[in-house]
């Protein structure tokens, strides 16, 4: 629906920008989708006067032209048009002056004869000759409407409205109207509404001696209501309907079709006008279509009928499609003397299957199908007699024709102050409540709503309440919780699965998600024992397949065949993790214990064994679970006997880490090197820390040591660390591993170990005897594990 702001003015008064209009229109409920002004895209063009006209020196169709534009001396436009005349007044697109289709125009010459702009035409304009009658299509616009030398050609000849586009929902047909949008904006701005009667005089006569209706099925058709007029003059339509049309996206065509289509968009009742002299019998008749109906609608297309269509008809032949289309010769034509207006309704469900069935969908089943109320039928025919009066396009007979049908019952909700508060959570008095209902059309009786016949989506106190919030404004009703329902929060749990999701995406991990149900086979393949217990699982009553026919008691082979996939599609490289569930069956109970895991898979991207290790190392450090042990792993045929360790602390293992075993991964057709870690959520879980410690910045400088060690081959080097930790005490600040050796130097069975050894008080500077005694403390306690300093 566009809606023409200069229309909507002659309902409301809305003294705010389009903008503001718009934005205050989507808040209250009405969707605007945009707007444009008419004028958008014309820069520098204004009314001309041609003063003279003389030939071109050198060709023979162009023409010299002097043309007055309301500057101090006249321009010269060089042009081919052959009916410009002195005297005439002439759209001027001046030097650097800006066309509809974004054509600059600029000084230049024309055969050697300089021209300062250009004269346009209609097309040139953006506008047709359905705009402006007396124009010729090819040509220059020779404007007759009362306006002066110089002044813009916008506000000249009108093409100065702004449309603004809404989408209407299928709940608010009385939105498809200037009158119902001007209801809304008066209820939106708090500004008087101006809805006039409509008031026809008359011209004599008696309706009854030109037409009469029957309705034979009042299901489909509840009313119909028609009004006649005589001595006809087919002429165009002035100046300001054709604007209104034209700037809601309507063609001007004559007086009489421009008056339907303007009180459809004005009022959202679809009208059709009828030749009378094409009604046979004079009589009209609403009835379901005979299977020897047939008609060619007024697009030039031969329609047949079915019974469960509805048409009018008049004695001999179907003359229109129901809140479709009118026939060929129900249209208006240049000769017609009388005319019957019809302002009918129909069944919604019935015209929309119709129109779907013939294909032609129009703006009038487009309204009908969302369900228009009976009672809009006589104000919106007497507005159409209103308006032939007021152009002298006939006269009209007097007597109205209303075959009624409908149901005069209103439909009423009960005004509940006190339950419309608490389910909007707001507080509103009953006075401000009323006033907002008023002001969209309600009726107030006691502790009655009275629902007006236009809006036919109101059935239910929260019907009411909708109506009362956005009006009142969503933005203006405080947040509060929800009552009768628990408050959603986020669980230790949940918090910290999210914390070890976010920390393994930020290591450059990408999160997998992989099936649960798994083929037994796949315990083969990652070379698990005979007799392990993992093998005892869960088996599916009813498989897909052998391939999920039970339930995984381990989350490796699901990752390795994620794995396996990306490597067989040349993937170079894949960082995934999982955070997936085991099922390990418990003796005499039916489910089993589902514990979830955290399961990383790492190839390609130079992933070595100290990569996955350090994703895990940074994993604790974000968990804040410190003093683990790190021991090596030889039993484990899944992975490679020397690069594989467990996590442990305080004795409860964490997870298991390390290279696949080459086996396994030709099982798995992978020719690179493999990486998986496994570790228990529950166990990080509960070992995890959840408060941070702020430590402020040292006051005080470090000092540093560095200790080269020798110690057995197979010591694991957090065993190091942690003993010099120990031995050192609250000044240690940090311990960094930066080398380890093992060649000729040493014997075969030993390594060197570099450590950088920081240590910092918080209460002062500390000696070099403080460092040194801190020092030697580690040494002895090294010793113990048979570390000594490297000489």
């Amino acid at each position: 629906m566009n809606l023409s702001m200069k229309w909507l003015s002659d309902y409301v008064d809305i003294d705010v920008s389009v903008k503001e209009f718009a934005d205050g229109m989507i808040m209250s409920g009405s969707k605007v989708e945009g707007y444009e002004s008419e004028n958008e895209g014309i820069k520098n063009v204004v009314v001309g006067k041609v003063l003279a006209i003389e030939k071109h020196p050198d060709a023979d169709k162009l023409v010299v032209c002097q043309v007055d534009v309301g500057k101090d001396e006249p321009i010269q436009i060089v042009t081919g048009a052959d009916n410009v005349v002195v005297g005439a007044l002439v759209p001027v697109a001046l030097d650097g002056s800006v066309l509809p289709n974004g054509t600059k125009i600029k000084k230049g010459k024309l055969r050697g004869v300089v021209s300062n702009g250009m004269m346009c035409s209609l097309g040139e304009l953006n506008l047709t000759q359905n705009d402006f009658p007396y124009a010729i299509e090819n040509g220059i616009f020779l404007i007759e409407e009362d306006c002066t030398v110089g002044e813009d050609i916008c506000s000249a000849i009108g093409l100065n409205d702004t449309s603004v586009e809404f989408e209407i929902t299928s709940n608010r047909p009385d939105c498809l109207s200037v009158v119902g949008l001007a209801r809304e904006a008066s209820a939106t701005f708090d500004k008087p509404l101006t809805i006039k009667e409509p008031v026809v005089k008359g011209a004599g006569d008696d309706i009854n001696k030109y037409i009469s209706v029957e309705i034979k099925d009042p299901t489909l058709c509840p009313r119909y209501t028609a009004k006649v007029i005589k001595n006809v003059k087919i002429a165009p339509s002035p100046r300001w309907m054709r604007e209104r049309l034209r700037a809601s996206g309507i063609r001007p065509i004559n007086n009489f079709v421009d008056i339907t289509n303007y009180v459809m968009l004005e009022y959202g009742q679809p009208l059709h006008a009828f030749d009378l002299r094409y009604i046979d019998g004079n009589k009209i008749t609403v009835r379901r279509a005979n299977e020897n109906d047939a008609m060619m609608t007024l697009d030039g297309i031969e329609r047949k009928f079915d019974s469960d269509m509805l048409l009018i008809a008049d004695q001999s032949k179907a003359v229109a499609v129901a809140g479709v289309m009118g026939g060929e010769y129900s249209g208006i034509m240049d000769d017609t003397q009388t005319v019957v207006f019809e302002s009918a309704n129909f069944n919604g469900p019935s015209v929309r299957k119709t129109a779907k069935k013939l294909g032609m969908r129009t703006d009038a089943s487009a309204r009908y199908e969302k369900g228009l109320s009976a009672e809009s039928t006589v104000n919106s025919v007497m507005r159409c007699c209103e308006l032939v009066e007021l152009l002298g396009a006939g006269e009209v007979v007097d007597g109205i024709i209303d075959v009624d049908y409908s149901d005069k019952t209103p439909k009423t909700v009960k005004l509940e102050v006190e339950w419309i508060n608490k389910f909007l959570g707001i507080d509103l008095k009953r006075e401000e409540m009323e006033k907002i209902l008023t002001s969209l059309g309600f009726e107030i009786k006691g502790d009655d709503i009275i629902v007006p016949y236009f809006r036919i989506d109101i059935e239910h106190k929260a019907d009411i309440a909708e109506e009362i919030a956005r009006i009142y404004g969503y933005n203006n009703i405080p947040t509060t919780a929800p009552t009768g329902i628990s408050r959603g929060v986020v669980t230790p749990y949940q918090k910290f699965e999210r914390t070890v999701g976010q920390t393994m995406l930020s290591l450059g991990c990408s999160e997998i998600m992989t099936y649960s149900f798994i083929s037994p086979k796949y315990y083969d393949k990652i070379l698990l024992p005979k007799d392990s217990p993992l093998r005892n699982s869960v088996v599916i009553t009813n498989p897909l397949g052998e391939d999920t026919s039970i339930m995984r008691t381990t989350t490796i082979p699901s990752m390795l065949e994620t794995v396996s996939l990306n490597y067989n599609n040349r993937n170079p490289k894949l960082w995934a993790y999982e955070i997936g569930k085991e099922y390990i069956p418990i003796k005499n109970e039916k489910l089993p214990d589902e514990s979830s895991k955290l399961t990383i898979g790492l190839y390609g991207g130079k992933a070595d064994f100290y990569t996955i290790k350090g994703m895990i190392e940074v994993v604790l450090s974000k968990l804040s679970i410190t003093d683990y042990d790190v021991t090596p792993c030889t039993d484990n045929p899944t992975f490679h006997p020397g690069r594989c360790a467990l996590i442990s602390k305080n004795g409860i293992t964490l997870g298991i880490l390390g290279e696949v075993s080459p086996k396994v991964a030709e099982n798995y057709e992978v020719g690179t090197k493999i990486y998986i870690a496994k570790f228990d959520m529950k166990a990080l879980f509960e070992l995890s820390g959840s408060e941070i410690t702020y430590k402020p910045l040292p006051k005080y400088p470090a000092s540093t040591r560095d200790l080269a060690l020798i110690c057995d081959d197979d010591l694991p080097i957090i065993e190091i660390e942690k003993t010099i930790k120990k031995a050192v005490g609250a000044i240690l600040e940090n311990i960094k591993l930066f080398d380890v050796y093992k060649g000729e130097q040493i014997d075969k069975d030993k390594k060197s170990v570099a450590y950088s050894v920081t240590m910092r008080s918080d209460k002062g500077t500390l000696t070099d005897e403080e460092c040194d005694n801190a020092v030697n403390r580690a040494l002895k306690q090294l010793e113990k594990i048979n570390v000594s300093l490297r000489k």
